[in-house]
């Protein structure tokens, strides 16, 4: 698995060439929620006082995401686009804020970010929750930020994102030790431990 990458960090980012220019900076990222991964990301200009672009960038054209830039491979990879549907499309993905409940119906927590994988995948991997006292009472966990593996029959719906019951038992408030859970939950295909 490649290095997880919160998508809050995204923001701001510049979205580089492979010839070295910076061609723009990541305002927001769309999530296709039916496919787990990023969409696109909507653009600001090449300053960070620039405002919104009237263009963005499709998953499909970027050539790696690293931890300090998103790489294309030139600036035709940016999408002409009229700002009212790059506005809709970042609220139609937005992940961020969002309850997140299990398929059982029980209320787990509030959406504070989501953890993608870098590189070329860009694979929606793990939500960071502001959980609910249930999720965490009469665990080991002092704090209610917690992380979830993303599951595999994720459904968004409105405000609501709906993932597997069985994926709260992956739940630990310590990244290092959550990948390692993460790495089992997808080993065993996102089902339960047997």
């Amino acid at each position: 698995m490649n290095a997880l990458t919160a998508v809050r960090s995204l923001t701001t980012l510049p979205v580089v060439t492979l010839g070295g220019d910076a061609v723009a900076h990541v305002k927001d990222t769309v999530f296709d929620p039916e496919a787990g991964r990023i969409a696109s990301f909507t653009l600001t200009g090449r300053t960070l006082l620039s405002g919104p672009l009237p263009r963005d960038l499709p998953w499909a054209a970027v050539h790696c995401l690293g931890r300090h830039a998103v790489m294309v491979r030139d600036e035709g990879a940016l999408c002409a686009l009229p700002l009212s549907v790059a506005r809709r499309d970042a609220l139609r993905g937005r992940l961020l804020g969002a309850h997140v409940m299990t398929d059982d119906g029980d209320l787990v927590g509030t959406v504070l970010d989501v953890l993608v994988e870098g590189g070329t995948s860009g694979r929606l991997v793990a939500f960071r929750l502001a959980a609910h006292r249930e999720l965490v009472h009469g665990s080991r966990h002092r704090r209610h930020r917690v992380y979830v593996p993303r599951g595999e029959a994720l459904s968004v719906s409105g405000r609501t994102l709906v993932i597997p019951a069985h994926a709260t038992t992956y739940v630990t408030d310590d990244l290092p030790a959550f990948t390692a859970r993460v790495g089992a939950y997808h080993d065993r295909g996102g089902r339960a431990a047997s």
